[in-house]
């Protein structure tokens, strides 16, 4: 198919004889269908093109949740000892200077080297707070950019590249001031990362698996998370933890993103139809299906469901780009209240999410063990919500998943209060908030690409990321407050997001929308 488009337009180049009207004809003679029924009749829906697209676009994930979670350790409080007599003093801040030093040494986490301690500690919160700023501001740049002009794969390329580098330079701040100004550009190119990735990873699949597809790009999150945790406990100095943190970056850039294809929906909705087809060939030869036959024409969903099927909307259609932004998103009443919503529910999630993550340092119990446990309780949640996303729905789930968790903080509240002495029980109902909304982390990321058309699909998810960073800014600041109040906050959170769901609408067994027109014709139907 591909090749015969090709032909086509060279003929037209060299001087084809054939007049517009009879190639308009041709076209309208050709069988238009969607990407998903192309995916389902002719390439298959994941096979092992898929697989191995999927597979390597994740990796991606895996290095967000190590540049996000290296802050946990690098801005630790390491241990301290006197050095001297200390008679009348009950803490050490007020406690003589010289009179106690650092275990390790000033260089082992960003709070010994600028003194970020007693009446300075806030800004230990700050610095992390402003880190999920730059995530918000980078959400939305990155998310444009992507259904626009650099794509998915040119997207990821760059945010990839970018975090390599600002993590180096991290890694070299004389001063605080300084710290804080590459830990915010850090975030900026941080926050399109796992963007990008998921939707360049999800939108080739077909729609009868596209749930468990895009339910598997986080176990890789929750992998980085480990990883970072084992790194940051054989290098303890903050520095060369940046710098280490940097090296899997690198890696992706140079061994991975070369093997990776651009997204052939975004290739569709911007016109490049050729593009799209070389594309969808590979997929039905790598995954064993016959070529596709040449009568049949990829076309965005306002195209075939359109009852004006004359070549003229053909051509408008399949051959022109079509530019959208997050404002036709919020003028059509059917997207307006599904971003709203969205964008409400993922900020109660990521502050439930992202503050049991760093509350881990109010347990008094192995930061580095506790970390990784927190990721590992994640991945039989994404197993869990995996097995049954397709059967009971998306928003059920979602509902389910949110109140789990908020019982456990509210019950972790509860006795972190009435009793100091049990550290542990405190930290099993963290690990079981953790399960529950993890799971609700990942299914909102299927939701919300389900819930919107290709060709504003990263402007829409952009801004839900947005919605996961502020309330990843406000998580530091209420993990500050320490003893009960954090689980008591996590936990209302958690109960308010439940509610918020109830006005989604269900997108199980929905087709993956192109065209904004295309979805409010689906949905009239």
């Amino acid at each position: 198919m591909s090749s015969a488009l090709s032909s086509n337009h060279n003929l037209h180049d060299d001087g084809d004889l054939r007049s517009p009207l009879a190639s308009s004809q041709e076209e309208a003679n050709s069988k238009k269908i969607t990407m998903d029924e192309m995916l389902e009749k002719y390439c298959g829906e994941f096979g092992l093109w898929q697989v191995r697209h999927l597979v390597l676009t994740c990796l991606a994930w895996l290095l967000e949740g190590i540049l996000t979670m290296v802050m946990i350790f690098a801005d630790r409080e390491p241990a301290w000892h006197y050095v001297t007599s200390h008679a009348g003093a009950t803490s050490r801040c007020s406690s003589e200077p010289g009179s106690w030093q650092w275990t390790g040494g000033k260089g082992s986490s960003t709070m010994s080297e600028f003194g970020l301690i007693c009446g300075e500690k806030y800004k230990v919160g700050l610095v992390q707070s402003i880190f999920f700023a730059g995530c918000m501001i980078g959400a939305g740049v990155f998310g444009h950019l992507s259904d626009t002009k650099l794509g998915r794969k040119g997207s990821l390329t760059i945010v990839c590249i970018l975090n390599a580098i600002f993590s180096i330079l991290t890694a070299f701040s004389s001063d605080y001031s300084t710290y804080v100004l590459f830990r915010f550009l850090s975030g900026f190119s941080n926050g399109g990362t796992g963007l990008c990735a998921f939707v360049l990873a999800t939108e080739p699949v077909g729609q009868s698996w596209r749930g468990v597809a895009g339910m598997s790009t986080l176990y890789l999150y929750s992998t980085g998370i480990v990883v970072v945790s084992v790194i940051a406990y054989f290098i303890q100095p903050w520095r060369s933890l940046y710098i280490a943190s940097s090296i899997p970056s690198l890696i992706f850039v140079i061994f991975v993103l070369p093997f990776l294809h651009e997204s052939p929906r975004w290739y569709l909705v911007r016109g490049k139809v050729d593009e799209a087809m070389k594309i969808m060939q590979k997929i039905a030869v790598s995954n064993g299906k016959q070529s596709i036959p040449n009568d049949v024409v990829l076309a965005l969903d306002s195209a075939v469901v359109s009852k004006d099927d004359t070549p003229n909307n053909c051509r408008f259609n399949t051959k022109k780009g079509i530019n959208r932004s997050i404002l036709d998103v919020l003028r059509s009443p059917v997207t307006r209240i599904r971003l709203l919503v969205a964008v409400a529910t993922n900020f109660f999630c990521s502050i439930v999410y992202y503050g049991l993550s760093l509350n881990a340092v109010n347990l008094g119990t192995n930061l580095y063990l506790n970390v990784a446990l927190n990721s590992v309780s994640e991945m039989p949640a994404y197993l869990l919500s995996s097995l049954v996303l397709d059967r009971i729905g998306r928003k059920p789930l979602a509902i389910g998943t949110m109140w789990f968790s908020a019982i456990f903080c509210l019950v972790g509240s509860i006795l972190k209060i009435i009793d100091e002495t049990w550290k542990f029980i405190p930290m099993v109902c963290g690990l079981l908030g953790i399960f529950g909304i993890s799971g609700t982390f990942n299914l909102l990321l299927v939701y919300g690409m389900e819930l919107f058309p290709t060709v504003v699909r990263n402007a829409a998810l952009g801004c839900s990321k947005q919605a996961i960073n502020f309330g990843a800014i406000l998580a530091p600041i209420i993990v500050v407050l320490g003893d009960g109040v954090p689980f008591a906050v996590f936990g209302i959170c958690g109960i308010i997001g439940g509610f918020l769901v109830m006005y989604l609408p269900e997108t199980l067994t929905k087709p993956l929308y192109d065209t904004i027109d295309g979805l409010q014709e689906g949905e009239a139907n």
